[in-house]
Formats: structure tokens, sequence, C-alpha cells
């Protein structure tokens, strides 16, 4: 990472920015409602819960530039995660402009520390072609379990 990057924790004050830098996953940008309410209520319920949620944000010149998201998921613990705890990484984002400078590799490495600080088994994520590169070069292996979903 340059020195023009400072990584620090979210706090409470930084929730509309991560909207708007979450915003940009999706196809959906300017479009918050009903998704941006509903992130909005959980990122103030999490941002303190230093157990169970992990927010990493790189701050250049007194703006965030790009964030992840790690959150703690309980299960029944088996052979492949043998307590049961696994951490999901999420939006790890960096805005166009701000790539190219480590930023995304210094987020994943804080929710990996914080991963291993509240004693989880392992760390799943769902990569995009973008993404994949990185995660790899850090370690990250893909599974024979395809992914699915049931939307409600």
């Amino acid at each position: 990472m340059t020195n023009t990057g400072n990584l620090r924790t979210a706090t409470a004050r930084d929730g509309a920015a991560l909207l708007r830098l979450w915003e940009q996953l999706f196809d959906e940008a300017g479009q918050q409602e009903p998704w941006g309410r509903h992130a909005a209520e959980w990122f103030a319920r999490f941002v303190e819960d230093r157990g169970n949620a992990r927010f990493p944000v790189i701050e250049v010149n007194g703006a965030i530039v790009a964030t992840a998201i790690g959150t703690l998921e309980l299960g029944v613990p088996n052979p492949q995660c043998t307590k049961g705890r696994t951490v999901r990484l999420a939006n790890v984002i960096t805005l166009a402009e701000h790539r190219g400078q480590g930023y995304g590799t210094a987020l994943v490495l804080d929710v990996l520390s914080w991963a291993r600080s509240i004693n989880a088994d392992r760390v799943d994520l769902s990569a995009t072609a973008e993404g994949k590169r990185l995660y790899e070069k850090l370690g990250f292996t893909l599974t024979a379990a395809p992914r699915m979903k049931f939307v409600l």
C-alpha cells in the first residue's frame, strides 16, 4: 500500500460513505431503495460489534476510497469447519481511480487477521472475475461446492 492510504476501522459516522461504495457493487447504481435503508440499519447495528463484524476502510485525503466487510457466521461444526465459525468476506471494493495501490490486499489481510483474532475456522467469499487473482494470491482456493440461492 502506498503512503497515501490510511487503513482504519469504520465508525458509525461512515455509514453514508460506505453505502455509496456498496452501491457501486451492483448494476443499479443510484437506486438505494429498498436495500439501502436495510443496509444502513444493518451497518448501524453491527459497526460496533467487534466480535461479529469487521469493517476496514482505506481513507485518502479524508475520503473513504476502499472497503471490505467481514461477518461471523455460526454453523454446525464439521470436518472442514471444526468449530463451526466461518467469516464471510464481502463487499470488497476500491474506487476505480484508486486501484493498483494495494488497498484490496490490505483490506483482505485486515479481515483475515480479524478472523484469526475471533477464533474462526475459515474465511469464505464469492469472487468476481476481477477479484479472483487477488484472492488466489493470498491463498484462497476454489471449492467443489457450487453456490446456490433461493430468493424469498
